[in-house]
């Protein structure tokens, strides 16, 4: 059974910078695509950023157009670890922010409906 477990998110003046992460295990796929999520209050879960996985790497990555430049999604093999670092926050970025994974390859995933596994979620807040 795949496990996703978020940390790192907090409150972050606008312009500020946060890191998050998120331990997975279960795998037993050798490809997987493994993704950050967003939902802020009133909104639907929306696709941030999403990296395709396979033979202890990243092989590609797709970002939202909203942060493209001040996000960046990139993952530890050894430790079994997704991370989304985020800079150049703004109060727009303002969220839970959730993990997600799914085995196997395939089409990119950007809608919610296509993610088999997801975590707990991490809040984010950014003030001006």
């Amino acid at each position: 059974q795949v496990q996703l477990v978020e940390s790192g998110g907090g409150s972050v003046q606008a312009g500020g910078s946060l890191r998050l992460s998120c331990a997975a295990s279960g795998f037993t796929d050798r490809h997987n695509f493994m993704g950050w999520f967003r939902q802020a209050p009133g909104k639907e879960r929306e696709v941030v950023a999403v990296a395709y996985i396979g033979g202890g790497g990243t092989v590609g990555t797709y970002y939202t157009d909203s942060v493209k430049g001040r996000f960046t999604i990139s993952q530890d093999n050894a430790k079994n670890t997704l991370y989304l670092q985020m800079n150049s926050l703004n109060t727009e970025d303002t969220a839970m922010y959730y993990c997600a994974a799914r085995s196997g390859g395939g089409a990119w995933p950007l809608l919610p409906n296509a993610y088999n596994y997801w975590g707990q979620g991490t809040q984010v807040t950014v003030s001006s």
